[in-house]
């Protein structure tokens, strides 16, 4: 049986290389001791085929095999564009 795999929500924040972009994923964590909630960000470099997806838009990202040495996740759908 094949494991699925996994998917996140982020926005782009650069858009200049050629077929990439930097989607950065928030993510909400729980301190271990004092619990409060941190909210903490994370950057992907995102395959992007077309170039479709722009500074500023919510996509879905996907992962997928290694394209590069950075590059390990792919756009999958882009839910927002940026105004």
């Amino acid at each position: 049986m094949k494991a699925e795999r996994k998917s996140m929500v982020g926005r782009v924040v650069s858009d200049k290389m050629d077929k990439t972009v930097v989607v950065a994923v928030e993510s909400l964590k729980r301190h271990r001791l004092y619990g409060k909630t941190l909210r903490t960000v994370k950057n992907y470099k995102v395959h992007n085929e077309n170039n479709d997806s722009h500074e500023g838009d919510l996509v879905r990202i996907e992962e997928t095999k290694p394209i590069s040495r950075e590059k390990r996740w792919a756009v999958v759908e882009i839910l927002e564009r940026a105004k």
